[in-house]
């Protein structure tokens, strides 16, 4: 009678290990769990610098002529009048 009520015992031991590890819930998916949010407080954090970019460049963009002047140069290749573009290619 004790074998048969220690090996329900263990099996129930077992049982809640299995559980405690490998379970919904369990140590493996905890550790899943934190790694997917180090990832993804990793990539908020390009986003955010990325965001404060851009809301920094829109500022410049509407205070001055120059940040236009600068980004129609860069993009458009427009020029001032009066001013020669020139156009260096590598050989």
């Amino acid at each position: 009678m004790y074998r048969a009520v220690l090996g329900v015992l263990i099996l129930l031991l077992l049982l809640l290990q299995y559980r405690l590890w490998l379970g919904e819930g369990g140590y493996a998916s905890v550790y899943r769990l934190s790694r997917e949010i180090e990832a993804q407080a990793h990539t908020n954090q390009a986003l955010g610098t990325r965001n404060r970019q851009l809301e920094a460049e829109i500022n410049s963009l509407k205070e001055g002529d120059a940040a236009t002047e600068e980004r129609a140069r860069a993009d458009l290749g427009m020029v001032k009048e009066g001013e020669h573009f020139y156009l260096i290619v590598e050989p």
